[in-house]
């Protein structure tokens, strides 16, 4: 780290209680930021993030989508379910900033750790709570994963292909778009703070989240009565609107065409000046009602490059385009190496790991991935020592009674 450029919120204590991936992954993006990011975790309720189908050992301390997504924080081991823990907690919390957790409403309350509790023992804390449904509501209660959220917020319902029936997402969308519009109130609530001095509450539910990127769907409703169902790639404002098979096996070129002067661009890229002219696709509404015919003249064309070369003419023609990637793609992408997308981190358990890189990159306040995925109870020493002032007796009979663990 630069002494010359601190980070932005270095200074600013974490206590991550998050499970899965909603709140572990809004607290990783403060930990990017510079925060000292304290995640809770237990041997007895092993974070399902630690045990992913990816983690073929079923060793906690092994898992790659554990070691890509909680990066850039600590890892202390503290059963909540024993009651000596939650004196242990408070006081931690009364020397941190921030408090993250993603449990069902009850959890919190349940343990003496609601917000109500915690700004009595630190009045600045400011708390975010993710839960599925919010803490208020008929649905308050419900349990759910990823996706379900998608489906009861009415997304999945615009997934398939055209006219088919309903495929939905069938991943954890809801978690990762909780985790950003988290960490964007959380930064507000931070400078909230700084100008009154006051903490607060964030009751921020998954599911009204999700609910927030559908606003096409539900303005469709609510001017023209529509409810948009499955569309497949197409998309109402762009003809053609699609991914085309290209040269090699499952290789694909993702092309849109919104304007008119785009249309003759992609028919000069392809060599077929005479199809902008062509009364099958003379306007939009027309590329549209024929959609299937000039989806099938465009793959004509594609299927003789690949997908790079495809996405390099269209784009030299100003058509918007590009490969259709998948996961080793992105690794070996040119581009996504120049900008250094993904890093090689070491790890003590596993050697190197390739992780993801913070999207942002500030000019004066560089972020970097500072810390490699935690060890499950790696920094117990750090914390409870140093932070908490505990003796090495007491540590050792709170670690015999399971307290720690």
């Amino acid at each position: 780290m630069n002494p010359e450029k601190p980070l932005p919120l270095q200074g600013i204590r974490v206590i991550n209680f998050g499970w899965v991936f909603a709140g572990p992954y809004l607290a990783t993006m403060l930990g990017d930021l510079g925060a000292e990011v304290i995640k809770m975790e237990t041997r007895s309720r092993i974070d399902s993030m630690r045990l992913s189908p990816d983690n073929l050992d079923r060793d906690p301390d092994r898992d790659p989508w554990f070691h890509s997504g909680v990066r850039n924080q600590l890892s202390v081991t503290l059963d909540m379910e024993k009651p000596e823990a939650i004196p242990i907690i408070k006081d931690l919390i009364k020397k941190a900033d921030i408090v993250v957790e993603n449990f069902a409403p009850r959890v919190m309350r349940q343990h003496g750790l609601g917000y109500d509790s915690l700004k009595e023992i630190n009045p600045g804390i400011i708390m975010i709570s993710l839960p599925a449904t919010g803490h208020y509501g008929p649905l308050r209660d419900a349990q759910t994963y990823g996706p379900s959220l998608t489906g009861l917020a009415g997304v999945d319902g615009m997934v398939g292909y055209h006219g088919e029936r309903v495929l939905g997402l069938q991943q954890a969308y809801a978690d990762v778009n909780s985790a950003l519009h988290g960490a964007f109130s959380v930064l507000a609530a931070l400078w909230y703070r700084k100008r009154t001095g006051k903490g607060q509450f964030m009751d921020m539910a998954q599911l009204e989240a999700v609910i927030g990127i559908a606003g096409e769907a539900v303005m469709e409703y609510v001017i023209n009565s529509n409810v948009l169902g499955t569309l497949g790639n197409r998309y109402p404002a762009m003809c053609p609107h699609n991914n085309y098979p290209c040269q090699d096996d499952d290789k694909w070129v993702s092309i849109g065409v919104k304007t008119e002067e785009e249309w003759a661009s992609l028919c000069q890229a392809m060599g077929k000046p005479e199809l902008s002219r062509d009364p099958r696709f003379g306007d939009k509404f027309l590329r549209m009602k024929n959609v299937v015919e000039l989806d099938n003249l465009i793959t004509g064309w594609t299927m003789g490059y690949t997908y790079y070369e495809a996405a390099e003419i269209l784009q030299q023609h100003g058509v918007a385009a590009a490969p259709c990637l998948d996961t080793e793609g992105r690794f070996f992408d040119p581009h996504l190496q120049e900008r250094r997308t993904y890093l090689e981190v070491e790890h003590p358990i596993t050697g190197v790991d390739f992780v993801a890189n913070s999207a942002w990159a500030l000019s004066e306040n560089p972020t970097e991935i500072r810390l490699r995925s935690p060890i499950l109870g790696e920094h117990n020493s750090y914390v409870f020592k140093e932070i908490l002032g505990m003796s090495d007796e007491d540590i050792a009979r709170l670690e015999e009674a399971k307290v720690i663990y």
